[in-house]
């Protein structure tokens, strides 16, 4: 800690505009990526969501056929009824006795029809959920074979640019590790808080980067001193003076074109 407290503004404002410029190269790493990890995922549960509807209608069409069985064995348990009914009207002793019978079979020919109408219908289901089976294969076809491409695209970025992000964000905590907790912590939130993500900017055209409202000439010459930390009054950025920057920036260029 003691060796911390040693440490001069100038040094701090050179090891905060170094971590800037390391967190930015990896927050351009980042957008080459771009939207293609949330296409992936997208496209991942689309996949999934589809081979569940697959799975599904499949589990239904098994359903209905069973039910086609059942109704199948009923028409048969039906015609051997009548058969059998047939067949006790031959012995009867009374009309009451041949009518009862009669009714017997009566009930069991509407059992067998409606058993067939039901079959007629379980069928046109299974068409229907057939026709449904090759629309929603034909479609997850499609997506997986979107996805594909879309993997095989971003593994071809990752594979370009993991090793240099991952040595990135490594010096980026080693640089951290440089710096007070307080001021870490205070351009963590202006990082958080700017669109870019630009935390530590340099004076250009005496106004603060990226900025119109001009800077006092005073407040410039505060900055170009290096004795404190200055903030832009608009955005809340620490400002470091252009020849800083640019020393810092040639310095980083190099570390990152050996990384």
């Amino acid at each position: 800690m003691a060796s911390k407290k040693e440490v001069t503004i100038e040094d701090k404002l050179r090891a905060l505009y170094d971590l800037q410029l390391i967190d930015s190269r990896v927050d351009e790493i980042r957008s080459v990526r771009g939207e293609l990890p949330l296409e992936v995922e997208d496209l991942e549960d689309d996949v999934q969501g589809l081979k569940t509807r697959m799975d599904k209608l499949k589990t239904d069409v098994e359903t209905i056929n069973f039910e086609i069985s059942a109704k199948k064995n009923l028409i048969e348990e039906s015609k051997a009824l009548i058969k059998k009914y047939a067949e006790q009207q031959k012995n009867v002793r009374n009309s009451r006795e041949f009518n009862s019978l009669s009714k017997e079979v009566e009930f069991q020919e509407l059992e067998i029809q409606l058993a067939e109408k039901n079959i007629k219908e379980f069928k046109a289901q299974i068409e229907q959920k057939k026709e449904v089976i090759t629309e929603t294969k034909e479609k997850l076809s499609e997506r997986e074979a979107h996805l594909k491409h879309k993997k095989s695209e971003l593994n071809a970025i990752l594979a370009e640019t993991e090793k240099e992000e991952k040595a990135l964000l490594k010096k980026s905590e080693e640089f951290e590790e440089k710096i007070e907790e307080r001021l870490i912590q205070a351009y963590k939130r202006i990082r958080h808080n700017v669109k870019n993500g630009l935390a530590v900017v340099p004076v250009e055209r005496g106004a603060s980067g990226g900025s119109f409202f001009t800077i006092p000439p005073q407040v410039q010459v505060e900055i170009a001193s290096r004795k404190k930390i200055i903030t832009d009054e608009h955005s809340g950025r620490i400002l470091v003076d252009p020849t800083l920057a640019e020393e810092e920036s040639e310095k980083m260029q190099k570390l990152f074109n050996k990384l």
